[in-house]
């Protein structure tokens, strides 16, 4: 029988087959190879060959990886043994040491990508983190001692990887201010472009055309002399621009629809949407947003802002292996891209820094906050640098004051305060209902629903004077003092007062309802600036009464503090409180929205204004909306009950793999036996479907095979299968091919892909404290156990379940109250069924309306809620429960998302 020859590091070995019957194997140094004269020939038994050993390697095909989960075999007691023989050799300056194997975590940290729509595990991820610093740090010492490198280029690879992170910010804060400027360059002369042009120089905007001159120039020009003409070309610019933006995202990005600051915050927290942050969107979020923003639609572009300088940050962290093979570090630099994005879209670098921190962020360690500070000051500084409005300003409604307040003004400063929180709570209110009719109805017309708005905003807006321009401009309109040449349209003339209440009034209501129905279409959309537009209509309408009120009642003691022969009360500030007002209820930010109103106006002033109508305006949105809701009650509440679980010991790998497919829960539990339900620990799908299909990659698989989760059940193992090898010795095979066949038929150990120590609470520990932990840690799962036992298992769409089962409850009456206006008859053929919805009967009369344009009285039937569409597909569930495919999670259905990055 031939010899089998196998190379151990520097040695070469063969292993002499054994006798007949014999159960041990001879293994001797090879004559050729480079053992030492005292390398002696050791013998080893034939129940220590039941694995894939790493002094085997010879004997599996050279693409064979070392690191593959291991039949159970006494591993140990051979690498001892041949450990000792290669040492006894090897010169302590020549030779090398063998390449140090990874750990499991360090494995799966490497091969382990987070698949589209699931939940980051911040807990494991740290843990995977520190093992590949450990992992560098021993590599990269054996790598110097290797060639004995201790000089200077050692120091500089060193310095280069502690300064990449500053490196990747300073690069990220240069290309968000460039962008911001050229954004703010084109999207001002879009918008003018829809009301004429300069003569001198097409290119042009009218503020540039007529710089240095107030109320217009002859170098700017109305594209007609008749206004009906004008009328329509203004309409046609608008639903043309609006078009564009609309086939853009459809056809090319449609993640580049919205906001985007909803999805950047789940993201920051662990969420995982592929191509959401790619360059791809990047691109097209960068084209679409000044033709959206140009069309006129009642929407912002600082929200977008923020989106594209999250995009911006992670297409160039994606440059350095660093950062593209980090979760935990890429968070950091979009979580400063998102600061610096604000920063430029406010001029305010601090106000940027609060708002990543108080808004986009639950973890924010010391780094990322320093990180965050250098990136908005780096893109800041750009955008100073580039000057787009030649005034060194760096947003268009930046503005001074230089005039101070009084204490009388503090009732209509909290009346100012009263109306943020109500226009927070009414938009917000009825733009999710319009979201959900949008969803149901009109989500497969996202191009005609962008232009049908676009139409309708136009008509609307051209006749006002306040909602025909931007609504940067109009906020800088809105905000000045009345001085010399700060006039507009006789904004500032006594005579013209009622006009300008009822025209601003008017604005209000009509650029609310727009902001409502507008907020959510399928072209790049903020809230930021039209609520900021609203706030400072309504706070200049107010501060025009107060004022016309001093006015009439000089001598009153109400105004006793005014002193004679100096403006008493400035319209502007009330504008720009009214702004802070809206915005603050719209997103429920307060630290923030002070400190960026205070580096708009650079005024320490009214400091204590804003503070106090952000303030007023915190209160009354939490009175009139969700706030912050209290259960009281368990964990065990809102878990859930008996989960499926793999037992710890002798379970089928055919059937766990039944479980991958049939499944798409994310992990499960590890517990001793399935009657006892003693926790032992907790495996990700990624880990166990890894460990299955290396195992099988390397052969080690058979129909039969079994695996287990835990080293105890692994030295359970090798004791029984000793056994049962002595008592069947008369049968061993004597090839090795035989011996690898029957090792096949055995157990497989994953227990070093298992969490033996997962994060675990006691069914009594109140949900909130839960909640707290999810947001702060970032687990994926939490346990829950009662003295050892498994009773249970809580994620965050468990918490956001009952958080929904809750509320609704508590509004089941205004909900019965609503079905039942919705059932009343609206007159004559318009009557309804008591059971249809009022989106129902919203979707209803649209079709009426087209059908009578279009001259077809056929009307189609109404579309229930609970139906499937024409598609086939079914309705999306409203409440995850973790049963139900990852394609559900999306926060809005794109459909036609290209593959692009």
């Amino acid at each position: 029988m031939a010899k089998i020859s196998f190379h151990n590091w520097q040695e070469l070995w063969e292993i002499e087959p054994p006798q007949s019957s014999a159960t041990t194997f001879a293994i001797l140094p090879h004559r050729g190879g480079r053992a030492s004269s005292t390398t002696k020939p050791f013998k080893l038994d034939y129940a220590h060959i039941t694995a894939p050993l790493d002094v085997m390697t010879s004997l599996r095909p050279s693409s064979t990886s070392l690191r593959s989960p291991s039949i159970l075999s006494e591993r140990r007691d051979l690498r001892i043994l041949s450990g000792r023989s290669v040492s006894s050799q090897r010169s302590p300056i020549r030779e090398t040491a063998p390449e140090p194997q990874p750990t499991a975590t360090e494995e799966i940290s490497e091969i382990k990508r987070y698949e589209d729509f699931t939940t980051i595990d911040w807990v494991q991820d740290a843990v995977y983190e520190q093992n590949h610093r450990r992992a560098k740090r021993r590599n990269g010492g054996g790598f110097w001692d290797q060639e004995g490198i201790f000089g200077w280029r050692r120091k500089v690879i060193e310095s280069y990887d502690a300064g990449q992170a500053w490196l990747v910010v300073t690069l990220v804060g240069m290309a968000i201010g460039l962008n911001s400027a050229l954004l703010n360059i084109i999207t001002e002369w879009l918008s003018d472009i829809k009301l004429g042009h300069c003569t001198t120089a097409f290119y042009l905007n009218e503020q540039f055309c007529c710089w240095g001159a107030e109320g217009g120039c002859p170098e700017w020009k109305n594209w007609t002399g008749f206004w009906l003409i004008n009328y329509i070309i203004y309409f046609f610019f608008a639903v043309l621009l609006a078009f564009i933006a609309a086939i853009l995202v459809k056809t090319f990005a449609p993640y580049a629809a919205g906001s985007g600051i909803s999805e950047i915050k789940c993201i920051i927290a662990g969420f995982v949407m592929k191509g959401f942050l790619g360059a791809w969107t990047l691109l097209i979020k960068s084209i679409a947003l000044p033709l959206a923003i140009a069309s006129g639609l009642s929407v912002g572009k600082e929200g977008p802002s923020v989106h594209f300088a999250v995009c911006t940050g992670n297409v160039i962290s994606r440059w350095f292996g660093k950062y593209k093979q980090s979760a935990s570090k890429t968070r950091e630099i979009l979580t400063a891209s998102a600061a610096a994005g604000v920063a430029v879209a406010f001029g305010s670098p601090i106000g940027g820094v609060i708002f990543s921190l108080e808004e986009m962020a639950n973890y924010f360690p010391l780094k990322t906050l320093w990180r965050s500070y250098f990136c908005a000051l780096v893109a800041t500084s750009v955008l100073a640098g580039l000057n787009p409005f030649r005034t060194g300003q760096l947003v268009m409604f930046q503005v001074e004051y230089d005039r101070t307040w009084h204490f009388f003004e503090l009732i209509f400063f909290v009346f100012l305060g009263v109306f943020g929180g109500l226009y927070g709570a009414l938009v917000i209110k009825w733009n999710l209902r319009v979201a959900a009719f949008r969803k149901k109805y009109l989500g497969k017309y996202p191009i005609s629903e962008s232009v049908f708005l676009a139409a309708v905003t136009a008509i609307l807006c051209y006749p006002n004077i306040f909602l025909k321009i931007n609504m940067t401009e109009m906020m800088e309109i809105l905000f000045r003092e009345c001085k010399a040449g700060h006039d507009y349209h006789g904004l500032c003339e006594k005579e013209n007062r009622l006009v300008m209440v009822l025209s601003l009034a008017v604005a209000t209501i009509l650029r609310t309802g727009l902001v409502i129905i507008s907020y959510g279409c399928k072209v790049p959309a903020g809230i930021f600036v039209p609520s900021m537009a609203i706030g400072a209509s309504f706070g200049r309408m107010v501060g025009i009464i107060v004022q016309a009120l001093y006015e009439h009642f000089p001598d009153s003691a109400f105004f006793a503090s005014c002193e004679p022969d100096v403006p008493c009360i400035t319209p502007g500030t009330y504008a720009f409180l009214g702004a802070a007002a809206a915005l603050s209820g719209i997103m429920h930010l307060t630290i923030s929205v002070t400190v960026i109103m205070f580096e708009l106006t650079g005024a320490l002033t009214y400091i204590l204004p804003t503070m106090i109508v952000v303030g007023v305006t915190k209160a009354v949105g939490d009175r009139f909306g969700n706030g912050d809701h209290v259960f009281n009650v368990p964990v065990s509440h809102a878990m859930t009950t008996d989960p499926l679980t793999l037992p710890a010991s002798d379970f089928p790998v055919r059937e766990a793999e039944h479980l991958l497919s049939d499944n798409k829960f994310q992990g499960l539990p590890i517990v001793e036996d399935r009657s006892n339900k003693t926790l032992v620990g907790y495996i990700g799908r990624t880990e166990l479907r890894y460990a299955i299909d290396r195992a099988r990659s390397d052969g080690l698989l058979s129909p039969r095979a079994r695996c287990v989760f835990t080293k105890e059940a692994a030295d359970a193992s090798v004791a029984r299968r000793a056994s049962v090898s002595e008592r069947s010795q008369a049968l061993a095979p004597d090839t090795f091919d035989a011996i690898q066949t029957s090792v096949g038929a055995g157990f497989v150990d994953f227990s070093r892909y298992v969490d033996h120590t997962p994060l675990s609470v006691h069914p009594r520990l109140p949900l909130e404290t839960v909640m707290e932990i999810f947001k702060k840690m970032g687990p994926r799962v939490i346990l829950v156990e009662h003295r050892g036992r498994l009773t249970g298992l809580v994620t965050v769409k468990d918490c956001l379940k009952y958080q929904f089962k809750v509320e609704a409850e508590e509004h089941a009456l205004a909900a019965t109250t609503a079905s039942e206006f919705s059932s009343a008859p609206l007159g004559g053929h318009l009557s309804t069924p008591a059971s249809e919805t009022l989106e129902e009967r919203v979707w209803r009369i649209i079709q009426k309306a087209i059908g009578f344009v279009s001259g077809s009285s056929r009307a189609s039937r109404p579309v229930r809620l609970g139906e499937r569409d024409r598609s086939g597909q079914p309705e999306s569930p409203g409440i995850l429960d973790g049963t139900e495919d990852d394609g559900f999670v999306e926060l809005e259905e794109r459909e036609g998302r290209p593959g692009r990055p």
